[in-house]
């Protein structure tokens, strides 16, 4: 569901002036939407899109799509994009795991981007965690081949959980140790989530899974 929260007149008015340039709208995004670019790549859950916006910047042949609930952040990512001058990136503001089913094709993103996702810490609430059975069959589906999914998080309970859904899945290659962690990709900026939880004394895991097939050169 779409979260408003507290927003600024400066994020109100590019939800109004901007999203039509750099917004998707899951029931009228035109069929061809990521059309002329070299690689699609798709970050859930962007907050104020900061990260997105610095691997779009670096990254200006592959089409960035982001995915966030939360308008304030949907606002702050449409003005710096504005700022930037940034032309391959594109927002939606829907619920990830039907932007999965309903507007990516299958077979058509080179990476899957989950950077922080909400943990759900509290045993009771780890049925409400995005990555789940149904999440790593759309993440499949989605992907091309040699594609990769790549997460990251300073819980350890949940990094455990991630592993351990993406290694019990023979369709996926571990970039990672035993445990499913690898080094930090060059191309992962450090997020404010991730900083926040250094400064809190926490250890920050990345796990990267490649879709079985070709080479999964290029992750790094």
């Amino acid at each position: 569901m779409r979260r408003a929260g507290r927003i600024t007149a400066a994020q109100r008015k590019a939800l109004e002036v901007l999203w039509p340039a750099w917004g998707l709208d899951i029931e009228t995004a035109p069929r061809e939407w990521s059309a002329g670019f070299d690689a699609l790549k798709l970050e859930i859950g962007i907050g104020n899109g900061d990260a997105l916006i610095e691997m779009a910047a670096q990254d200006p042949g592959s089409l960035y799509l982001g995915i966030e609930v939360h308008l304030p952040g949907i606002g702050h990512c449409l003005n710096r994009i504005d700022r930037e001058g940034l032309h391959n990136v594109r927002l939606i503001c829907h619920d990830a795991i039907e932007v999965l089913e309903r507007l990516v094709e299958p077979g058509s993103l080179d990476r899957v981007l989950l950077f922080f996702p909400d943990p759900w810490h509290k045993k009771r609430h780890h049925k409400r965690r995005i990555v789940n059975r149904n999440f790593r069959e759309l993440v499949n589906r989605g992907l091309k081949t040699g594609g990769a999914v790549h997460a990251a998080t300073d819980w350890r309970d949940y990094a455990d959980w991630i592993a351990a859904e993406f290694l019990a899945d023979e369709r996926f290659v571990n970039l990672g140790d035993t445990a499913g962690f690898c080094d930090k990709p060059s191309y992962r900026p450090q997020t404010r989530f991730e900083r926040r939880g250094r400064a809190l004394g926490h250890e920050v895991f990345d796990l990267v899974f490649v879709k079985k097939g070709l080479s999964a050169a290029g992750i790094s």
